[in-house]
């Protein structure tokens, strides 16, 4: 308990340590042309204090050598009083103001140090019951009490605001209530200055974890984007190149001229393969964090999917239905990845199937409609068949366009997928 009630007064008086200075307007700092030593910069505020502060100490000596020069006697005390004391008590006025922007905490300490000295000579020098207190010493002291608050401990302050009032009242108990009243507005004005300061750093750092947090989700959907479209790309051209590796031995027959072109189409569909998974990791890869310049696949690129469908031995019919320039490269990315996904399943699950594949364009959407039949040869599923992530990624898909998808089997053992996608949510 006793502690707690010394813990004040000891950061206050000893301990206690001032917030840093808030940010400063560049108008108000310039550097110098010519650094002398330390100083590397003219702050105009920290100027404008020690201008305040040695005016302070000016008029205030001015008026004590004045008041010290009159050589009258109240109570049988001489008004004399030795010439440091003068200086000191002008010390008072002027230096803490001087110090108060750089060291808050530090200005208050030094005048509470100097104000025994400061209110002894004032009082002496006062004319009969004068109150002790000149316009200096209370401008400068409310200026340095309101700096120590805005950027002190709040229970410094608190112990700051007791110390005033015992002085107060030990100087001249007549204007306690006027020196509570004024030294309560100052430290509580500062010590609002201060809650607002603070809530203001809490809010930019909430600000900086919220676009930390936002950045994060973004990298994840990112990752979620690529993950798709190396899922896409993988199972694509592997289903295609598996079926060709094992359907080229068996066309060739012996021949060497048709293995040499079939293992050169299979050769041609691995390089595309390592191409588009170049295109998608390049962001990963680029150390200066540049992102890869070549088009995303489009419409345009259907038909090498459809040839290589047909090439893997699926009898594919493609059927166009309305114009498919000006499609949003966004919608015809995804149009193209689920065309070739849903070709690759067929691969995978109906080799040998035929494939009806329609693409119609209307006002406001793009609709894909991918139907296979059975396998006509009763084939069994390609080896390694997906682990059924290729349809969550079109629902995905089609959802980020504001589109719909059906997807799943039909009553003589075919498969259809319809997707709608949206031009205008692109």
């Amino acid at each position: 308990m006793l502690s707690a009630l010394v813990r004040p007064f000891q950061l206050a008086l000893f301990t206690g340590e001032a917030d840093p200075p808030p940010p400063r307007s560049r108008f108000l700092r310039f550097p110098l042309r010519r650094p002398l030593g330390p100083f590397q910069h003219v702050d105009l505020r920290q100027l404008a204090e020690f201008v305040l502060g040695w005016v302070l100490y000016g008029t205030t000596l001015n008026d004590l050598l004045a008041s010290n020069g009159l050589g009258a006697a109240i109570a049988g005390r001489p008004h004399e009083q030795p010439e440091v004391f003068l200086h000191l008590a002008a010390i008072c006025c002027g230096l803490p103001v001087a110090l108060r922007d750089r060291y808050p905490l530090g200005a208050w300490r030094v005048a509470i140090v100097l104000m025994p000295v400061t209110l002894y000579v004032m009082r002496e020098l006062a004319s009969g019951g004068a109150v002790p207190y000149s316009g200096q010493l209370i401008v400068s002291y409310l200026l340095v009490l309101y700096s120590a608050a805005a950027r002190g401990d709040a229970s410094a302050t608190a112990a700051a605001w007791v110390i005033s009032v015992l002085m107060a009242w030990i100087a001249h108990p007549d204007s306690l209530y006027a020196v509570i009243g004024a030294v309560s507005v100052a430290a509580l004005f500062g010590y609002n200055v201060r809650s607002r300061r603070r809530a203001a750093d809490r809010l930019v750092q909430e600000e900086l974890r919220t676009q930390a947090a936002q950045g994060a989700q973004s990298v994840l959907a990112e990752r979620a984007r690529i993950a798709r479209e190396l899922h896409d790309v993988v199972a694509h051209h592997m289903s295609v190149i598996a079926i060709q590796a094992e359907a080229v031995p068996l066309k060739a027959r012996g021949d060497a001229r048709q293995l040499e072109e079939g293992l050169a189409g299979i050769r041609a569909l691995s390089l595309e393969a390592i191409a588009e998974l170049r295109q998608i990791l390049g962001v990963l890869r680029d150390e200066e964090g540049r992102l890869e310049t070549t088009p995303q696949p489009g419409l345009d690129r259907v038909d090498e999917l459809v040839a290589n469908a047909r090439a893997a031995g699926l009898a594919v019919v493609v059927k166009r239905s309305g114009s498919m320039e000006g499609v949003p490269v966004a919608v015809a990315l995804s149009a193209y990845r689920i065309v070739q996904e849903s070709l690759s399943n067929v691969m995978r699950h109906a080799p040998g199937a035929p494939v009806a594949l329609e693409l119609a364009r209307t006002a406001g959407e793009l609709r894909v409609h991918v139907v296979n039949r059975p396998s006509p040869t009763g084939a069994a599923p390609a080896p390694g068949g997906g682990g059924g992530h290729g349809l969550a990624g079109m629902r995905e898909r089609v959802a980020l366009h504001g589109g719909t998808v059906e997807a799943g089997p039909l009553d003589d053992g075919g498969f259809r997928v319809l997707a709608t996608l949206r031009l205008e949510a692109a």
